[in-house]
């Protein structure tokens, strides 16, 4: 299999690469790598020679290997354009990516693993702490989202009737929402897409709970 993806269950980057592979459905050897058991499999010596910044996800395209969920989904986009995740237009491929990295770059790197370890470690966070954080960077990027959303063109997804990149990495940030409990009550408009994304198998299929290295109850 020519494409394999470096994964953990829980990781809301590498679900965003799941879910792209899965609307372009292109089929992938999965490998998982734990960021808690040991440490964190991710800091090893053996995946530090595939990723040396020691992140998820990375991809493995032959002998071509690409880090960074941003830049996979770039990638991805160019080398196997259909379906594709971005709109023709540029202005509108410009309020796409400025969707998606309202995620990427704005809300989830201060909810990231790394940060709470840090949190809790250096300024003694507990874990209503660490939830109270996230909810407040989930909640403030949320806000932004909710209001482009407005701007529209309102549609089934993020931006009219076909998943793009936005949806791609606005579902896995709902999904840690949901998780640290935040108050979904003032985004509708999300809230709406993220159902219209749900029904769909290519979500389904790469959601956290049905991953091989989900713990099974």
């Amino acid at each position: 299999m020519a494409l394999a993806l470096y994964t953990y269950w829980r990781s809301s980057a590498a679900y965003r690469i799941r879910i792209a592979l899965n609307l372009k459905g292109l089929a992938y050897e999965s490998r998982p790598v734990s960021l808690i058991n040991e440490g964190g499999e991710h800091l090893k010596a053996g995946y530090r020679e595939v990723s040396p910044q020691g992140q998820l996800p990375t991809l493995v395209d032959g002998d071509f290997v690409v880090r960074q969920s941003m830049a996979i989904l770039e990638y991805l986009e160019e080398t196997r354009p259909t379906p594709a995740l971005l709109p023709e237009d540029p202005r509108h491929r410009a309020r796409v990516r400025e969707l998606a990295l309202a995620v990427s770059t704005d809300i989830h790197p201060l909810g990231n693993l790394r940060v709470l370890k840090e949190i809790e470690g250096r300024f003694g966070a507990d874990q209503a702490a660490k939830a109270a954080w996230c909810r407040r960077w989930i909640g403030h990027g949320f806000d932004g989202i909710e209001a482009l959303l407005a701007q529209g063109p309102r549609g089934t997804f993020c931006w009219g009737d076909t998943p793009t990149i936005a949806d791609v990495c606005l579902v896995p940030q709902f999904y840690n929402a949901v998780r640290w409990e935040l108050d979904l009550g003032p985004y509708p408009l999300i809230r709406r897409v993220v159902d219209n994304c749900q029904a769909l198998p290519a979500f389904q299929q790469a959601a956290p709970e049905v991953q091989p290295d989900a713990p099974r109850l």
